[in-house]
């Protein structure tokens, strides 16, 4: 039974290995010249203003969390999509019961101004 499994240990081995192999031989034929520019703290484009350290704003991580849920429950439409004529009008009324709900959290989240940034 466990001789099933070599292919999948093999394959876990030979993608560590050319992981570790790629990042020696980069380290080892890379130009290492370092100076005061490449060494410098970077911000977009500008020299760091502030202490990298600063806590965000509550409501960066409140965008974020949302725009992950929502974005990540969109893509339960696709295979939807996909096997919709399999599964039939039942398929059709879930997904619809899915969307609504998905719908009524938006809307509590609008009305509570957690997509307004000041």
């Amino acid at each position: 039974m466990l001789t099933n499994y070599v292919p999948i240990l093999v394959f876990i081995i030979v993608g560590i290995g050319v992981g570790l192999g790629l990042f020696t031989l980069g380290s080892l034929i890379s130009p290492k010249k370092p100076d005061a520019a490449k060494l410098a703290p970077y911000e977009c484009g500008f020299d760091a203003f502030e202490d990298a350290r600063i806590p965000f704003d509550v409501r960066f991580y409140l965008v974020a969390i949302l725009f992950i849920i929502f974005d990540l429950e969109t893509a339960f439409l696709f295979p939807w999509a996909v096997v919709l004529h399999k599964i039939g009008w039942f398929g059709f009324f879930v997904m619809m019961a899915f969307l609504s709900l998905l719908i009524v959290g938006f809307i509590y989240e609008w009305k509570k101004g957690a997509l307004e940034w000041e």
